[in-house]
């Protein structure tokens, strides 16, 4: 009866060597195409460098002024933009202003490859049914997989350094790009596009002329999330080299600096919450002139 109270598995041994064999094997992997992957990888890095120089070494009236613009662009809320001022002086009169902008190019630099990956991938679910039922089991699993373990492969295969961070970032963030690129697609009116069709239009024009520009304001609520997910793992990316506002964290949470943890961390979400209301008031817009137009 001993099998009734204690689960049935693989004896050690076998599991053992199971282990082994994956562990040796990926091993080999990374000594064989490391270096190739490294250098696959090598523009992005430089994107990223250039970006976190820009971001450092640009006086802060010129980030600041430049962060306004943006803002008032995106919302046309005058709350938005004195919110925006006010958190970014906090930021800089706190002495974090450094970590804040190394922390600003890596989610800048996260959000452009989140979009440049995720949307053509959001774009062929929603045109094909297939692809999306293979894609969706992915995205879950991407989605509910502990943010610690993509740093695993990633660190095996580039070890550490802020380009292996910005992977596991982009990995952890770009589900939600994904997901709600192929829904707005999705939720396009059907009328609008037999519309389209009457008139004989091709499908590149009814995709970019008609369904994406109508389903803008989802694929901006999935930028919104992207942005948030990757200000989630900047703390986790430190852990690998990823410089910024999570190093300090980090630090703190070691040696028990309460206050350097504690401004920091509200600096994250001072940043995040700029974000947030930046992106969330540009869709509103979006989301009003949609109205607009099918109204």
């Amino acid at each position: 009866m001993e099998w009734f109270y204690k689960f049935p598995h693989m004896n050690d041994d076998s599991l053992r060597d199971l282990k082994k064999m994956i562990d040796d094997g990926f091993r080999g992997f990374t000594r064989a195409y490391g270096d190739s992957i490294e250098s696959f990888f090598s523009p992005l890095q430089h994107f990223l460098i250039a970006v976190d120089r820009f971001m450092t070494q640009t006086p802060w009236p010129i980030i600041t002024l430049m962060v306004l613009i943006i803002a008032w662009l995106a919302g046309r809320s005058l709350k938005i933009v004195v919110g925006c001022l006010v958190t970014l002086l906090l930021i800089g009169y706190f002495g974090m202003w450094e970590d804040t902008m190394r922390t600003v190019s890596m989610i800048f630099v996260c959000t452009v490859l989140s979009i440049a990956l995720g949307l053509p991938i959001g774009i062929l679910m929603a045109r094909s049914d297939r692809f999306q039922r293979v894609v969706h089991p992915i995205l879950d699993v991407m989605q509910t997989m502990p943010s610690f373990v993509y740093l695993i492969p990633v660190v095996m295969l580039l070890g550490i350094g802020r380009v292996p961070g910005l992977i596991a970032v982009v990995i952890y963030a770009i589900p939600p790009m994904i997901r709600l690129t192929d829904l707005g697609i999705r939720l396009v009116d059907k009328d609008v596009l037999e519309a389209a069709d009457a008139f004989g239009v091709s499908n590149s024009q009814k995709l970019f002329k008609v369904q994406m520009p109508l389903a803008l304001p989802t694929i901006m609520a999935g930028i919104n999330q992207t942005i948030m997910m990757a200000l989630a793992m900047v703390v986790v990316a430190s852990m690998i080299g990823v410089q910024g506002l999570g190093q300090p964290v980090l630090k703190a949470i070691a040696n028990q600096y309460f206050t350097l943890g504690i401004f920091n961390g509200l600096a994250i979400v001072g940043i995040a919450i700029i974000f947030d209301r930046v992106s969330q008031a540009y869709g509103k817009r979006l989301q009003k002139h949609r109205e607009i137009v099918n109204g």
